[in-house]
């Protein structure tokens, strides 16, 4: 379902000199992320930010309970299991943007 020039385009990016030590970066960085994650859920469950979760339900990389955990901090928040996988632009593009569509129109007016 996935086009194959999106997987050649992400190769040709991922391949460019030096972006080797860049994602090494970001992966040894991450171990910073999780002390953050207990701010990011009293912000949530207090600043009544809108949230739109829009994720691929057979997704392997960020499976749906990531998606549903939003919902347990932002009351209001929409969760959308798509029934599709981790790249889900590529292959319901349609489908995510009319949620998209819906939300900001709803919470922009």
């Amino acid at each position: 379902m996935v086009s194959p020039d999106t997987w050649e385009h992400d190769v040709a990016l991922v391949s460019r000199p030096g972006n080797d030590q860049v994602q090494l970066a970001l992966f040894r960085d991450y171990q910073n992320n999780r002390p953050l994650y207990p701010r990011l859920h009293r912000i949530l469950r207090t600043g009544q930010i809108p949230v739109l979760a829009v994720w691929g339900r057979n997704d392997e990389i960020f499976g749906p309970a990531g998606a549903q955990a939003f919902a347990r901090d932002a009351t209001d928040a929409e969760v959308h299991l798509i029934d599709g996988g981790h790249f889900l632009l590529e292959s319901h593009l349609d489908v995510v943007a009319g949620y998209m569509r819906g939300f900001l129109g709803r919470v922009l007016g």
